[in-house]
Formats: C-alpha cells, sequence, structure tokens
C-alpha cells in the first residue's frame, strides 16, 4: 500500500506553501506546524515531510527547533529536508528528532559525501532528493538548474545502495495540475528495486490511486490539503 506522507513546509516558523517553487509566490498558513503535525497524526498518519525552506534556500538548516518541536509533542516519523550539506547537518538534525533526512542539493555537488551518508547513516535513513524541471536536476532550494540527467543522477546513487528517492517535477509543485505520471513510469522501469517517491501535483484521490497503481511506494502532498482539496477522513483507505 503506498504511504501516505503530508508536508510541512517552514519558513519564518510559519506553514509557507511555494506555487512551482517560487519563493516570490508564497502563501503562509495560521496554523502552526505542530498544530498541523498533530493533526495528521490524530487521523493515522504515520510520517510526515518536514522542509525548511530558508535552509534548502541558504544552504544551511535554519529550523531545527520545528523538527524538535514536532518530535517532541508527537510520534510521527519525520523525513527532515532543506539544506543538508555537512555531516554536521545531518547528525544534528538525527540529534533534534529526525526519523530520516532527504538530501538534494550536497548529493549534486558532492556525491561521495552523500554516497558516505547512505553507508554511515544507512540506507534506510537517507533519502535522495531527485527535483526536476524538463528532467534535468535543480538544485539551492530549486532555485538554480542543471543540465544533470536525472536518470544518471539517480543510477549513479542506486548503483550504491541507495533505497529512496524522493522526485518532484518543479512545474507541478503546488499547482494542483496532478503528478508527473510518465516520469515516475519512467523511473519505476529504469530502477525496479528503488522506492520512488512522488511529489507535487497531487489534487485528489484518484491521482493517489493511479500513483498507487503503477507502483509509486509513497507520495507526498501539501496544497490539496491546505486548500481543503483532498479531506484527511478521505485518505482512510490508505492509511488501514
Amino acid at each position: 500500500m503506498i504511504q501516505i506522507i503530508p508536508s510541512i513546509s517552514v519558513k519564518e516558523n510559519k506553514i509557507t506553501r511555494l506555487r512551482k517553487g517560487d519563493y516570490k509566490r508564497e502563501k503562509i498558513y495560521k496554523e502552526s506546524p505542530l498544530e498541523v503535525a498533530k493533526k495528521f497524526e490524530g487521523y493515522g498518519i504515520k510520517m510526515i515531510h518536514l522542509v525548511d525552506l530558508e535552509g534548502a534556500r541558504q544552504g544551511s538548516p535554519i529550523n531545527y527547533h520545528a523538527l524538535e518541536i514536532i518530535a517532541g509533542h508527537t510520534n510521527l516519523e519525520i523525513d527532515f529536508a532543506g539544506g543538508l550539506y555537512t555531516d554536521g547537518d545531518v547528525d544534528k538534525a538525527f540529534e533534534y528528532g529526525a526519523t530520516s533526512i532527504t538530501a538534494a542539493t550536497i548529493a549534486c555537488l558532492d556525491k561521495e559525501l552523500f554516497a558516505s551518508w547512505i553507508v554511515s547513516h544507512s540506507r534506510e535513513r537517507i533519502r535522495l532528493g531527485a527535483d526536476v524541471f524538463h528532467r534535468k536536476i535543480a538544485i539551492q532550494g530549486w532555485q538554480k538548474g542543471t543540465q544533470v540527467s536525472v536518470f544518471d543522477h539517480i543510477a549513479y546513487f542506486y548503483n550504491r545502495s541507495l533505497k529512496y528517492v524522493k522526485t518532484t517535477d518543479i512545474e507541478k509543485y503546488g499547482s494542483l495540475e496532478g503528478p508527473s505520471f510518465d516520469l515516475y513510469k519512467e523511473l519505476l522501469i529504469r530502477f525496479p528495486n528503488l522506492c520512488i517517491i512522488s511529489s507535487g501535483g497531487v489534487r485528489s484521490l484518484e491521482d493517489i490511486q493511479k500513483l498507487e497503481e503503477i507502483g509509486v511506494y509513497g507520495v507526498i502532498f501539501g496544497e490539496a490539503y491546505y486548500e481543503g482539496v483532498i479531506q484527511l477522513k478521505a485518505l482512510e483507505k490508505f492509511l488501514a
């Protein structure tokens, strides 16, 4: 059964969503990260994806406090992301309560370092963020494009024991236009033993059902919940 992973993106202690990854097109929500995390937990959700938007943009985590508060007041598993560039950043994330971390930019800038984390922290705790724009990797909080093929990028780590990869089609993020089904199908064909986590564009239960049918391991969504398009109660069939 597909893993349901709501996203909480934090900027200046507030839940903030970016349309198509654009920091100039942000929307701030009134509820606190902890309030929303508790609500997710209350509906039977086991894991959240916590994104430090400031950390992603600046290259160093800023919102460890949000991680610590949620970890201390819920039993949720927390996948933490945003600005993780060094051994110290990763160690600190785990110290503050992360169950796993997702790193993207450093995996592009220093492949050997990221690969070493898979060994030192285990493949269960280290997830690759491979976010794309027209099938090319984007880094630094999606503010910088590259000419690196998402397939070549993932293959490098797939051959080094990578188990989990989170892939966001940036054009879909925060758009409620539907996930990039074709992208995920191709990834599953190329990397059949990889746990693919979809992110971006989810607009309905039907989208989640289709992702499950094509073999996607997990789905991260945010906009659909925050805008009231998907109700948490409606997710019960995926949480049984």
